[in-house]
């Protein structure tokens, strides 16, 4: 397999630069598309590993590169399930991604990494920081996680971002509380509430800008360990 090369740092896509001193040894870059489900079930581990595989499925299959993990988000995910699709990124010890196989499924740039259901509890132990979330895709009729509780209660994304926007108008308070109280659903469908034009919902784009300010801002304060995601 040939792996990347490592010196003092390296640059990846947005610009991010890896200082690897960081790390106990040199770390790979892997990704992983996700639906919705898959997402918040990492979410829940404070974004440190993925979940256990469904009976039947015996291989979990992170790619090698962004690309090809984009294709699957994209042109998969958004057309099943949720309708949502989602990269993440995350770095796991090099040495131990030198025992794994990696397969080519398809075009050269289609490399997946495979991982026995059996070994990815052993995977996770390998992973370094935190998973990241760093693109998602939604289908035309993507509703997202639906909250249980509070004023977002029964409410689909979009009648949620309409709520929120309200919210923030007439009371502050409520608006963090609301935010600290349905974290998933926040964290989940922030991307689609920058990606999406809520116009014809009455709220004009430097409106929507100015909440998705203020919710970021909030969600800094109740959850200053997991942050949301700028793609």
């Amino acid at each position: 397999m040939k792996h990347q090369n490592f010196t003092s740092g390296f640059w990846v896509r947005r610009g991010l630069f890896i200082d690897l001193s960081q790390y106990k040894e040199r770390p790979m870059i892997l990704y992983r598309p996700t639906g919705l489900e898959e997402l918040l079930l990492v979410f829940a581990t404070g974004m440190g590993r993925f979940p256990p595989r469904l009976p039947g499925q015996t291989i979990f299959y992170p790619v090698m590169n962004e690309g090809y993990a984009a294709k699957i988000a994209s042109e998969w995910n958004t057309k099943s399930g949720s309708l949502a699709g989602y990269v993440t990124r995350f770095f796991v010890n090099e040495a131990y991604v030198a025992s794994l196989p990696v397969r080519t499924v398809g075009a050269s740039e289609h490399q997946e990494l495979w991982v026995p259901s059996e070994s990815l509890e052993d995977f996770n132990d390998h992973i370094e920081r935190q998973i990241e979330l760093v693109d998602a895709f939604f289908g035309d009729d993507f509703r997202g996680t639906i909250p249980q509780g509070f004023a977002l209660k029964g409410k689909d994304a979009v009648e949620q971002l309409v709520m929120l926007v309200s919210m923030h108008d007439y009371n502050l308070m409520d608006f963090h509380g609301e935010i600290a109280a349905n974290r998933e659903a926040v964290f989940a469908h922030f991307p689609f509430w920058k990606r999406r034009s809520f116009e014809p919902n009455a709220i004009a784009d430097t409106r929507r800008t100015t909440v998705l300010n203020a919710i970021r801002k909030a969600w800094s304060e109740v959850s200053p360990k997991i942050p949301l995601s700028d793609c």
